[in-house]
């Protein structure tokens, strides 16, 4: 399943200067959305290096919600109790 990773806020944190605060809109082959932020100490990181810390804090949550994602639309057939 590709997603797509729209990178919706990335600003200074309000509750620590010293960290930069990171929020993903990611968005899955079915058009649905998963916000998700995170804080990632700044020091003198590029922007690049920032958004990939935030991405791996971030990404067990996403590949969870990804997975719960996977079978919403799907048919389930109970007489042979698979997936279509």
């Amino acid at each position: 399943m590709a997603l797509k990773y729209e990178i919706n806020m990335f600003e200074t944190d309000s509750d620590d200067a010293s960290k930069t605060f990171v929020t993903f809109l990611v968005t899955n082959e079915n058009d649905k959305l998963y916000a998700i932020s995170k804080s990632v100490t700044t020091g003198s990181k590029s922007n690049e290096v920032i958004l990939k810390e935030a991405q791996a804090l971030a990404q067990s949550e996403i590949d969870a919600w990804a997975a719960k994602q996977a079978v919403i639309g799907a048919t389930w057939n109970p007489d042979t109790e698979s997936i279509e």
